[in-house]
């Protein structure tokens, strides 16, 4: 499969889980620190879970719009998705992850939120790059 690309960003941390991480540009400079239940200390700073449950939402909300723009129903100005990223260890070893996407489309049918949400999981960069790997749940709320 190839891609034709039309933006790239580049990032880099240190540190690992309690370090730093920052675009090249500079647009994005966080603090990372590890979770209590992953063994850390907790406290300020973000982490990658964190990070990619924020990307994934973003994300999923430009493939409904972009779904939209193809002839599906619009997305209403107060459409919001909450990415709900989980971590832990996976039973054929390594660590996994586990999402859940909440959907809310207000004004919109069941039906058609349902569709607009399908459709959407298929063309999201972030749904095509778990797709067979990730548990991803859907729900429209």
């Amino acid at each position: 499969m190839s891609v034709n690309v039309l933006y790239k960003t580049s990032a880099k941390a240190t540190g690992g889980r309690d370090g730093h991480a920052a675009t090249l540009d500079g647009a994005l400079d966080v603090k990372l620190t590890t979770p209590k239940e992953l063994g850390g200390g907790g406290g300020a700073g973000n982490n990658p879970e964190q990070l990619f449950a924020a990307g994934y939402a973003a994300c999923f909300i430009g493939a409904m719009k972009f779904v939209a723009s193809q002839g599906g129903p619009k997305v209403p100005a107060d459409a919001s998705v909450t990415s709900t990223v989980g971590i832990g260890p996976r039973s054929e070893g390594g660590f996994g992850l586990d999402i859940d996407l909440a959907v809310s489309l207000p004004g919109l049918a069941r039906t058609e939120a349902e569709a607009l949400v399908e459709k959407a999981h298929q063309v999201c960069p972030y749904s095509n790059a778990t797709r067979g790997n990730v548990d991803v749940r859907l729900t429209v709320v």
